[in-house]
């Protein structure tokens, strides 16, 4: 059996060469250097001969030079990846695409044995979606990386934890009061890997209920196996509307109010929260709160360009990125 000869790496000499002028010459035409005297004619022969011999610059030796690797890596929470945050990724991902960057995302995992990537990428700017720990911070920061976003003192530094993004659970509590209920609950997600950003939603909401002078949110767990459970002893305690931490759980409710033969808005209101596909597919569609995930992803990338090329930050804004999606469960 015949092998073939792995194909050589066309270098910037071979241009020289093949062309007839100095090395200097064909570096000066590829890199666009400003401030050469170099003829068009000869930038049109290198240009030419570079494309024709199928060359294709040394991306080692560029970031060598350069410092970059034009990488940022995304530290993700150990969470569940849920439309909302694929959403967002992805229109990050496009975003610093766009600019030259590639994006890598990363899930570091409790008693994890894989190194961590900071150390294997060398990454321009490694940001987080979640606070860093001063351990973490150090971890990074020894690895070389000197663009880490938030830093452990400043969390205003990450979009997550912008103000423009709390809106949702008041949101969700002020609609239900609007429509006339005063006995609320909240629907809970009772995967363990939620807690944290689950205690988050539901004191947003408490504190809503409660500045409108009404009782505390009575947290629930819901799931495939609970969510008639729930929902009867809601009902017979007279509770009429439901907080639900995402668009999943409050289809799982709205599903089994039907199935105890409730209607829908008028003895149980549902409201979700990220307007995920199946709040529109779902008979009845589910009220949401929609975020805006894209413009999120495009901050995002903003901010990790900023701290690559060592420019202003942007800026978010004070406009209230969040908005009701009115349908049939209230």
């Amino acid at each position: 059996m015949t092998q073939t000869a792995a194909r050589k790496r066309v270098t910037r000499a071979d241009i020289a060469r093949e062309v007839g002028v100095s090395r200097a010459t064909v570096g000066f035409v590829l890199n666009a250097t400003p401030g050469q005297t170099i003829s068009e004619a000869t930038q049109q022969r290198v240009l030419a001969a570079a494309e024709r011999m199928g060359y294709r610059p040394h991306l080692a030796a560029q970031a060598l030079a350069s410092g970059r690797n034009r990488i940022v890596l995304l530290v993700l929470p150990d969470w569940p990846l849920e439309y909302s945050m694929r959403r967002h990724i992805d229109e990050a991902s496009i975003a610093l695409d766009e600019a030259g960057y590639s994006l890598v995302t990363t899930t570091p995992h409790q008693n994890g044995k894989a190194r961590p990537l900071w150390e294997t990428l060398q990454p321009d700017v490694v940001m987080g979606m979640t606070p860093f720990s001063e351990e973490q911070f150090h971890q990074i920061t020894a690895a070389g990386v000197t663009a880490v976003i938030p830093h452990p003192d400043t969390q205003a530094q990450t979009p997550e934890f912008s103000s423009n993004f709390n809106h949702g659970p008041r949101l969700q509590v002020e609609h239900l009061l609007e429509r006339g209920h005063r006995r609320l609950a909240y629907a809970a997600s009772t995967d363990p890997r939620l807690a944290e950003l689950v205690a988050s939603r539901h004191a947003l909401a408490e504190s809503t209920t409660r500045a409108h002078g009404h009782a505390p949110l009575e947290v629930v767990g819901v799931g495939p196996e609970s969510s008639l459970s729930a929902v009867g002893t809601w009902h017979r305690s007279g509770i009429t509307g439901i907080v639900a931490y995402n668009d999943d759980i409050a289809a799982l409710i709205v599903g089994a109010a039907l199935r105890l033969g409730l209607t829908i808005p008028d003895q149980f209101a549902v409201i979700g929260h990220d307007d995920s596909p199946i709040s529109k597919v779902f008979v009845p569609s589910i009220t949401t709160v929609h975020v805006d995930d894209e413009g999120l992803g495009r901050y995002f990338a903003e901010l990790a360009l900023s701290a690559a090329e060592q420019t202003p930050p942007p800026s978010m804004g004070a406009t209230p990125r969040v908005s009701l999606r009115v349908r049939e469960t209230t």
